[in-house]
């Protein structure tokens, strides 16, 4: 994946033509009379050179919105199973456990696909840069999934019959539990740190919410994978399941709040065009999956309609931040009217890593 590059100085343009910001009092002279001063160029238009994009845009395909997703339900799903396995919910804890094997292979894959070859996974494995999201996000991916991987094969071996459960098949069920933890230990930076990887970059929108939307990305893992808890474990096993996804639909509603408004201008491109639609789409699902969990306590139909409603909300949350984000970059607007909001604050104009 490559990172979109840096923004630039803000640029301006005066009755169409390109130039820098002159002196606010220069082009203006004094009416008759001495009265107040009368501007002799019209105001500025924050646009860029002939309308086009300032910032380049990620060239991130959907693959990548679908890889955020998958990423989180394998990490809230880890956490989920572990906590099953301690509290004896086997059934709750084998759902999560696959739940977390296949969201992880689904990540795996849209990743791999997304950088074209899997030697360029590889490849980002050969150095650890702490000032880098990507380099340690695919640390964090490598230290999380074997475990991760290990729980899920000892939930299959577990499905065996007893009579093939012994040698090797016994180790690895022993390994179990001790790998389920450590997963479990490993998945909220899985869970969180996609979201630094989007607020790293100079797209206006992503970099704009930068301060909550690890949040809304956590909130979103959990209510998704308490979903798919709610979808496919016993009724009587759901209960954390429940809490889970419940839980992160009011982390994720009320992060998304609290990220609008932080977020200033780039904000608008939340409720616009295609990310409009996703965005709506995913409150619309979140509210009724919740509503639909709490009142479902006694239904297994309920419940596992609410689950699923969780999870195509929380795709819809991935899909319309992504869609946000590539949006902002491709209107001037959004990198030219925040750059000289903070000029007039004296702020720095460029972000500075």
């Amino acid at each position: 994946m490559t990172r979109p590059t840096s923004e630039p100085t803000v640029e301006v343009t005066h009755g169409g033509s390109p130039g820098r910001e002159r002196d606010h009092r220069r082009g203006k002279r004094r009416g008759r009379g001495g009265g107040a001063e009368q501007s002799m160029v019209p105001d500025a238009d924050f646009t860029s050179y002939y309308g086009r994009p300032i910032v380049k845009a990620a060239p991130w395909e959907h693959d990548i919105a679908y890889y955020l997703f998958t990423g989180g339900v394998a990490a809230g799903s880890s956490l989920l199973a572990a906590g099953a396995d301690l509290t004896g919910r086997p059934g709750l804890r084998r759902v999560a456990r696959l739940g977390s094997l296949g969201g992880l292979l689904a990540s795996i894959g849209f990743l791999v696909h997304d950088l074209g070859r899997p030697s360029r996974f590889l490849n980002m494995l050969r150095v650890a840069k702490l000032t880098s999201p990507m380099s340690v996000g695919t640390w964090i991916l490598s230290i999380h999934g074997p475990f991760a991987a290990l729980a899920s094969a000892a939930e299959l071996a577990g499905m065996l019959p007893s009579r093939w459960q012994g040698g090797p098949v016994r180790l690895l069920l022993a390994a179990g539990r001790p790998a389920g933890l450590a997963g479990a230990l490993t998945a909220p930076p899985v869970a969180a740190y996609t979201a630094v990887l989007l607020a790293d970059t100079a797209t206006p929108a992503w970099h704009a919410a930068h301060e909550d939307l690890s949040f809304v990305f956590c909130g979103s893992a959990a209510a998704a994978s308490g979903g798919l808890g709610l979808l496919g474990s016993p009724l009587a096993e759901a209960g954390p399941a429940r809490a889970f996804a419940v839980g992160g639909a009011l982390v994720e509603l009320a992060a998304e709040r609290r990220m609008e408004r932080a977020m200033g201008l780039s904000a608008e491109t939340l409720h616009h065009g295609v990310a409009g639609r996703w965005v709506r789409a995913s409150i619309t699902l979140t509210v009724a999956g919740a509503v639909g969990a709490v009142a479902g306590r006694r239904s297994r139909a309920l419940s596992a309609v609410s689950g699923a409603a969780l999870m195509a909300g929380s795709l819809c949350t991935r899909m319309g931040v992504f869609e946000a984000g590539i949006a902002s970059a491709r209107d001037p607007r959004y990198t030219v009217v925040p750059q000289r909001e903070r000029l007039e604050r004296g702020e720095p104009v460029r972000h500075h890593e």
